[in-house]
């Protein structure tokens, strides 16, 4: 009769209450994964606002709850500077778009295209599309299908508090968003050493190193996000009104919105573009899209390079990737915050796991490590 080692079985015991903590870990953080979306982008917006407070800081020795008052009022005042004096054509534009033209367009649009025309344009539609299909293409169908499309996008932002599911959501959303964003900047080392001492006591000093490229990866992502969207905005806007389109500023600022979702977000604007070419300038149709989509590669393959660091430069797939995992998971703001997160993902695996684990450091950063500060490999556990 064999006896089983006690050792052995303290071993495997240990395991399995590990496995079940880490099991309902999981099922806790699925639970709370909308609070855990609003508190990223209200680290995002802390991130915005620490750039000119840093500035001040340095630039002027100003104290700090003074340089955030001002950072936080400057912020707002310039944005009421700029968006006041375009405002009201802003909010006439929308509105007349919302109301008239994009309507009138996707009904010319239907009415336009016809059972023959498809036919002759791709033959291989002949014995797929019904006789009577014109026919069943109607008002009511239309308006089905936008709500059954908006539906959808509402069950999407339904899993993280639903931030396009209401305006009183939406409403909801920015304020715990605003005020998570105000506790953490009035006292950021407050929580970043909160991080750092729920690490191990050899690992500390290389998660110092981690923060410190995760904030250095969201402000260039704010840099490269903001001029893209500027530059999205006034590109579209200027090549829209060549084309005689008169709600030029609207789709502009709509295209520039629009551009902070890549791959996603081009493909959302063009439809209310495309319908209202149909309404004022439908020799121009094909125009439209083409500056739609031209300003959109311009900005993906030139701007954002250009402007991208080394710590921003990802891959196309893995943006893609991140959003359809992220907003499969997370929802509406997985999908908008996607960029972000697979920034700040990419660097945890580069840190981590290449440099910690598989002990793969570039020559020139080992060199380039000041006196004192220690890789995760050099750093040992103190003796207990």
């Amino acid at each position: 009769m064999s006896v089983r080692n006690p050792r052995s079985v303290n071993i495997g015991l240990r395991n399995i209450v590990a496995t079940i903590f880490i099991l309902l870990g999981l099922m806790f953080v699925w639970e709370i994964r909308g609070t855990l979306m609003l508190t990223f982008a209200a680290v995002i917006l802390v991130v915005l606002f620490t750039m000119p407070v840093r500035f001040l800081i340095r630039r002027f020795q100003m104290n700090r709850f003074l340089a955030i008052l001002l950072s936080v009022i400057g912020f707002y005042v310039m944005l009421g500077l700029i968006g006041l004096p375009i405002l009201r054509t802003l909010l006439i534009q929308f509105d007349t778009l919302a109301r008239e033209t994009v309507p009138q367009g996707l009904e010319e649009a239907r009415a336009s295209i016809t059972r023959q025309d498809l036919v002759a344009a791709i033959p291989l539609l002949d014995g797929v599309i019904p006789e009577n299909a014109t026919d069943l293409i109607n008002e009511d169908l239309i308006n089905q299908a936008i709500t059954q499309v908006s539906d959808a996008v509402g069950r999407l932002g339904g899993t993280v508090l639903p931030v396009v599911g209401g305006l009183a959501n939406t409403i909801l959303s920015a304020l715990i968003i605003f005020f998570l964003s105000m506790y953490l900047l009035a006292e950021p080392d407050l929580y970043v050493n909160g991080i750092i001492k729920l690490t191990p006591i050899w690992y500390r000093e290389r998660m110092v190193v981690v923060l410190r490229r995760i904030d250095a990866t969201l402000r260039g992502w704010l840099t490269v996000t903001f001029v893209s969207m500027l530059v999205v905005a006034a590109l579209t806007g200027l090549g829209l009104a060549l084309l005689r389109i008169n709600e030029w500023l609207a789709l502009g600022v709509l295209a520039g919105l629009l551009s902070f979702i890549p791959n996603f977000g081009p493909l959302v604007a063009l439809v209310p573009s495309v319908a209202v070419a149909i309404v004022q300038a439908q020799e121009n149709v094909i125009w439209v899209a083409v500056v739609i989509y031209g300003v959109s590669f311009f900005q993906s393959q030139v701007v954002s390079p250009v402007l991208a660091s080394e710590r921003m430069n990802m891959p196309a797939i893995l943006i893609l990737l991140g959003q359809i995992i992220f907003g499969f998971f997370f929802g509406f703001l997985g999908l908008m915050l996607a960029v972000p997160l697979s920034a700040c993902f990419a660097v945890l695996v580069d840190e981590m796991y290449v440099k910690d684990i598989l002990g793969d450091v570039p020559q020139a950063e080992r060199e380039a490590l000041p006196e004192g500060e220690a890789l995760a490999e050099d750093l040992q556990p103190e003796p207990t």
